[in-house]
């Protein structure tokens, strides 16, 4: 298997990509194949339907040459016939059209269904660090909004394209019959708007596309409120954030109306040349009837024709407006999409391992972030299996950027991470997520009960299982001291539970994974005295057994370790038991004797 891989310091997901408006609809089509699938039927009904518009003007030619100014007088059977089979054929083309509909509602969301799933699980395959290149609130504007808009226009503007095309067409046709001289004034009269257009359309895309970035801007600075409101409430800054989100909306209001401008001046340019032609036309027309050449019939015809013409035109004005925006809203889809998976999983080629005794190597492994300092240097560290590992470290030092590469939730910039002799790189995300898990500072919590909270852990866990899980980890008393037991609801992001609670979910959750490998990421950091007790016996029943790496903030982890690592402004600077590197007077020497003077002090403090 190749040992090349991307990367990951040179993506980043970009504000909007840099396709023209045709290219980002073939790129559009590429990622929404089911926009196409049945297309040809559905401008077949469009064509149809557009009979029923196009049967007017000949309806009215006939019904006054042949009827209102018969030879032998008014002929109202004649009248009567014609009317009546245009009703016919009119009700015919709005049945065609009720399919035209039908149909393209449902393969637009079929089409954006897939784009929206195809959008949201790239973002799962971007690292930590590009995810994070974007505000979560743009992020998530770029997987709704921004697919609405294209929503809107696949189902009005693919409607309306299709049938305006379709009637475009068939005036054109009919005018073509009744005069081509009047026919070819109706060209000549709009080819300056062809062009008007051309100019417009660029303009138009950029406009929309600061409209699509102002949403995000808006859903940002709304969501990151709502998540803060208790840091906003505590430090009395509610006026300054209504001031962003005010900010936002303004900047958002701005943006939308100078588009809506534009689109206007397109818009009242189309109504201009429309009115310019219907007049020309009713002059030449006017002339050609005085001399015989046209008789009032085709006259009134060709005028309802150049009715028929013009509307579609002025429609593609409006189409035009709705593209732009779709267009805008496509690019920053695409822009996700597009941005390298810079921790994409091998999928099917990937390499399966079994369960078991794990052992871990870093190889010459660094870490640079982009356009900035080198994180970790050259680190060469074998873990053995079932042993004990603390990571400590002094604020910045890499800590924390190296649970993100044992886990895979970044790739190094250079070297290798190795379990078991293979590249994290090379193995499947299945096989990896059930050796490999990681207990963050903060386990994050959905709002749901807390048995399904400790299930994600292992979705296939009987409600069994995770009584016993919670049992072994010594939690029973704590979750029978919750108002409905493991039926607790923890509410949104687990607010109704305390830090150090949250924490003893997210450790329950790692027990019931059942890793070979657990990493602990200073899971102790946000916990409170009275709750620590509780969570170093969790954490003893959780990493007994099993190989585990702990990211320590308190070096009362490193005392129980088999092995301490001591990273330095992103280097190892020293290995070995907390007993021997004690007595060396090294980083780690010092680091204990602050942090012990530290904790007799709060013990002697009253």
């Amino acid at each position: 298997m190749s040992t090349e891989h991307h990367d990951p310091t040179s993506s980043r997901i970009g504000a909007q990509s840099e396709l023209g408006t045709l290219a980002t609809l073939r790129r559009g089509l590429e990622l929404s194949p089911e926009l196409r699938r049945g297309l040809l039927v559905t401008v077949v009904l469009a064509v149809v339907a557009t009979l029923g518009r196009v049967i007017i003007p000949f309806v009215v030619q006939q019904v006054t040459d042949n009827g209102i100014l018969a030879s032998g007088g008014p002929d109202v059977a004649f009248v009567a016939r014609a009317i009546g089979g245009a009703a016919v054929v009119v009700a015919l083309t709005s049945v065609a059209q009720y399919f035209v509909n039908v149909r393209l509602f449902t393969s637009a969301e079929s089409g954006l269904a897939t784009l929206r799933m195809t959008a949201f699980r790239h973002i799962h395959d971007l690292s930590v660090l590009t995810q994070s290149t974007e505000r979560r609130g743009s992020l998530v504007s770029r997987v709704t909004s921004d697919v609405d808009t294209i929503s809107m226009f696949v189902q009005f503007g693919g409607l309306m394209l299709l049938i305006s095309t379709a009637q475009i067409m068939l005036a054109t046709v009919l005018m073509l019959v009744y005069s081509p001289l009047l026919a070819l004034v109706v060209y000549l009269c709009f080819v300056p708007l062809v062009f008007l257009i051309r100019r417009f359309q660029p303009m138009l895309g950029r406009a929309y596309g600061v409209v699509r970035e102002r949403v995000g801007d808006l859903l940002g600075a709304v969501s990151e409120s709502i998540v803060g409101a208790v840091t906003i409430r505590a430090y009395g800054v509610e006026e300054r954030t209504a001031e962003r989100i005010d900010k936002a909306i303004e900047e958002h209001r701005a943006a939308a109306i100078r588009a809506q401008v534009r689109s206007v001046m397109a818009f009242v340019s189309g109504q201009a040349f429309a009115g310019l032609t219907t007049a020309v036309v009713l002059v030449v027309g006017t002339v050609l009837a005085t001399r015989g050449d046209l008789s009032l019939g085709q006259l009134l015809a060709f005028l309802f024709l150049v009715n028929l013409f013009t509307q579609p035109v002025l429609m593609a004005t409006e189409i035009l407006n709705e593209m732009q925006n779709a267009v805008a809203g496509w690019r920053r889809v695409i822009g996700v999409v597009d941005t390298p998976a810079d921790v994409s999983d091998p999928g099917a080629e990937g390499v399966h391992q079994e369960r078991g005794p794990i052992t871990v190597d870093f190889e010459d492994v660094s870490y640079a972030y982009p356009d900035g300092p080198t994180v970790l240097e050259e680190i060469t560290l074998r873990l053995e299996p079932h042993t004990r590992v603390a990571v400590v470290g002094e604020t910045g030092s890499g800590k924390t950027t190296l649970a993100k590469l044992l886990t895979r939730l970044m790739d190094p910039s250079g070297g290798r991470v190795l379990l078991d002799g293979v590249d994290l790189r090379d193995i499947a995300f299945a096989s990896l997520r059930r050796r490999v898990v990681l207990v963050p500072q903060e386990g994050f919590l959905f709002d749901e009960d807390l048995a399904e909270n400790i299930r994600f852990g292992r979705p296939e866990a009987s409600d069994d299982d995770l009584a016993l899980a919670v049992t072994e980890l010594g939690l029973d008393a704590w979750v029978d001291g919750l108002p409905h037991g493991l039926a607790t609801r923890v509410g949104q992001r687990g607010e109704s539970l305390s830090a150090g609670e949250r924490q003893l979910v997210a450790i329950a959750r790692a027990y019931l994974a059942d890793p070979d490998l657990l990493v602990l990421d200073e899971a102790t950091s946000a916990v409170d005295p009275s709750t620590e007790v509780r969570v170093q016996r969790a954490l003893e029943g959780l990493t007994r057994g099993r190989t585990s790496v702990a990211i320590a903030h308190r070096l009362s982890t490193a005392e129980a370790a088999d092995l301490v690592v001591v990273v330095d402004r992103g280097r190892v600077v020293e290995l070995g038991r907390h007993a021997d590197l004690v007595g060396r007077g090294g980083v780690y020497s010092r680091m204990h004797a602050s942090w012990s003077s530290q904790q007799g002090s709060d013990v002697a403090a009253p």
